[in-house]
C-alpha cells in the first residue's frame, strides 16, 4: 500500500484555488447521475448516529470506475463546537481507487459539503427556478448561504438579497459578500419577512434537536423556488402542501431513513428523474417549487472527482 507521505491532502485553500465554476459542479453532478441510472455509477444511502447529546455524525459513499474513484465523506456536527472556536461541521473526504482499493487522495470535508451542497441545489434550480429571479432570501447566513449565493448569482441575474440569521458575524459576512456581488441587501427581523417576496429562498439553519419550526412554505410568492438544505427542520412539514413540484435528492436513501424529510405525498420525484426528464420541475411561471434534500454521495463524487481532476492538471 502506499506510504502515507505519498497520499495528497487537499485543503480547503487549495480546494478554492482550483477554479471550479457553478457550471462545472452543475455539468459533473448531471454526468454522474446519468452514469447512475446507466450502471456505471453507484452509490448508497447515508449512513447517520445521532447521539442523545446532540451530534449529528454521517458518511457517505459513492464509486464510479471511469475513472475509477471511491470517494467516502465523512462529517461530525457538534453545535458545542462554537464555545472550542470551531466551525460546528468538520469533516474530510477519502478517495481511494475503485478497483484496487489503494488510496488516491484525502480532502478537506468542510469545502467538498459546501459547494457540492450548493452544487445540488444549483442543478435542481437549473430546472425548477424561474430563469428571471432577482430576489434571493436566506433563512441562516453560514457557510451554506454564501456558497448558494455564490452559485445562484451565476445563475440568475440577481439584484438583491435578503437574509434572516440569529449571528451578527454571519450575517455582516453574508451582506459583505452581496456588496462584493453588486447586490444590495435587506436584514429581516423574521423567516416570513425574509421569505416573503423572494425569488429564491434558501433555508440552512444549524440542526438541533430543540430546534422549534418556524418556516410555512404558504409564505412563498408565486414562482419562488426554494432550496432547503437543512433536513427542513425549521418548517411546518405540513405547509408543504403549498408547494406544486417537490423534488428529493434520493428517492431510495430517502425510503431508508427513519425520519422522513417531507411526507412523500408531496414528492413528485428525485434530483435522478429531474434530470432525467421524468417529470417538470416547474410547469408554470407561477408554480412554487422546492428542492428539499439531505446530501446525495454522487454530489460529493461529483465534486471530488473534478477537484482531484483538475489538481492533477495543475
Amino acid at each position: 500500500m502506499k506510504n502515507a507521505e505519498n497520499i495528497p491532502y487537499l485543503s480547503g485553500e487549495t480546494l478554492a484555488g482550483l477554479g471550479i465554476t457553478t457550471g462545472d459542479v452543475i455539468d459533473s453532478i448531471e454526468t454522474l447521475i446519468r452514469g447512475s441510472a446507466s450502471g456505471t455509477v453507484w452509490n448508497a444511502p447515508k449512513a447517520v448516529i445521532i447521539p442523545s447529546d446532540g451530534r449529528y455524525m454521517m458518511a457517505a459513499l459513492a464509486a464510479m470506475d471511469n475513472p475509477s474513484l471511491l470517494a467516502v465523506k465523512t462529517v461530525v456536527l457538534n453545535p458545542r463546537n462554537s464555545d472550542r472556536g470551531l466551525p460546528q461541521i468538520n469533516g474530510l473526504v477519502t478517495m481511494l481507487d475503485s478497483k484496487t482499493g489503494l488510496p488516491v487522495a484525502i480532502m478537506d470535508g468542510n469545502w467538498i459539503t459546501a459547494v457540492r451542497t450548493a452544487g445540488l441545489s444549483a442543478a435542481a434550480a437549473k430546472y425548477m427556478a424561474n430563469e428571471g429571479a432577482a430576489v434571493a432570501a436566506f433563512v441562516g447566513c453560514g457557510v451554506q448561504a454564501k456558497s448558494h449565493l455564490r452559485a445562484f448569482a451565476d445563475m440568475f441575474p440577481l439584484q438583491s438579497i435578503k437574509l434572516f440569521g440569529r449571528g451578527r458575524a454571519n450575517i455582516d459576512g453574508l451582506c459583505h459578500l452581496a456588496d462584493e456581488l453588486g447586490l444590495s441587501s435587506e436584514i429581516c427581523d423574521s423567516g416570513r419577512q425574509a421569505a416573503e417576496g423572494a425569488d429564491l429562498l434558501v433555508t440552512s439553519v444549524t440542526y438541533s434537536g430543540q430546534l422549534e419550526p418556524f418556516m410555512d412554505a404558504n409564505w412563498l410568492a408565486p414562482g419562488c423556488f426554494a432550496a432547503i438544505t437543512d433536513l427542513s427542520a425549521p418548517w411546518h412539514k405540513e405547509s408543504f402542501s403549498a408547494f406544486d413540484t417537490i423534488t428529493i435528492d434520493d428517492m431510495e436513501q430517502e425510503a431508508a431513513m427513519p425520519n422522513k424529510l417531507v411526507s412523500l405525498d408531496y414528492v413528485t420525484g428525485d434530483l435522478t428523474g429531474l434530470i432525467l426528464g421524468k417529470f417538470k420541475g416547474r410547469n408554470s411561471a407561477d408554480d412554487r417549487t422546492a428542492f428539499i434534500f439531505r446530501g446525495h454521495a454522487l454530489g460529493d463524487l461529483a465534486l471530488a472527482s473534478l477537484a482531484w481532476r483538475r489538481f492533477r492538471e495543475a
